[in-house]
């Protein structure tokens, strides 16, 4: 069978031919190019998600490191305050120590068995510091000063003052 085709009808088919060629070829450039953008979007999107996951790291990195300076913080506070009470306690030593030192005329010495063993501010200091090395609690007796001593193989604890400082004219 034999067709026969009009020349116009033929040639409304080759242009129809070559408008869809031009379409097709048209949309082939179009596809390529949202192809090209989509991978361009997805390096951004591969680059950003990157980005966001390093920041993730570094956030929890410094909220340790924000915990840690907080512990360090308040072990600081703590030994501001405990060093301010301690100066405010050397302070009022001092203070008392100043005041004490104003007032003293004179020191006790304790002697052992006529020798030497320790220099006290007060008699019951004296007194104290004696019972600490083994004396007696109780029979204590001051030397009155201008009074004979007694031989000092007879006592074997005794608690002498002495005058301290400048005297006072």
């Amino acid at each position: 069978m034999i067709a026969l085709i009009r020349t116009r009808t033929l040639q409304a088919l080759r242009d129809s031919l070559a408008t869809a060629e031009t379409e097709a070829e048209n949309a082939r450039a179009e596809a390529e190019k949202c192809l090209e953008q989509s991978g361009d979007m997805l390096d951004h999107l591969t680059h950003a998600d990157d980005v966001a996951g390093e920041l993730r790291s570094e956030l929890a990195q410094s909220r340790l490191d924000a915990a840690r300076l907080e512990g360090e913080l308040e072990a600081l506070r703590a030994q501001v305050l405990l060093d301010t009470e301690d100066r405010q306690a050397l302070r009022t030593l001092l203070r008392a120590t100043r005041k004490q030192n104003q007032r003293a005329d004179r020191i006790y010495v304790l002697f052992r068995q006529g020798r030497l063993h320790s220099v006290h501010p007060t008699v019951e200091a004296a007194e104290v510091a004696a019972e600490a090395e083994g004396a007696p609690r109780s029979g204590w007796t001051t030397h009155t000063p201008g009074a004979a001593l007694p031989p000092a193989c007879e006592v074997a604890w005794r608690v002498q003052p002495l005058p301290f400082g400048t005297p006072t004219p």
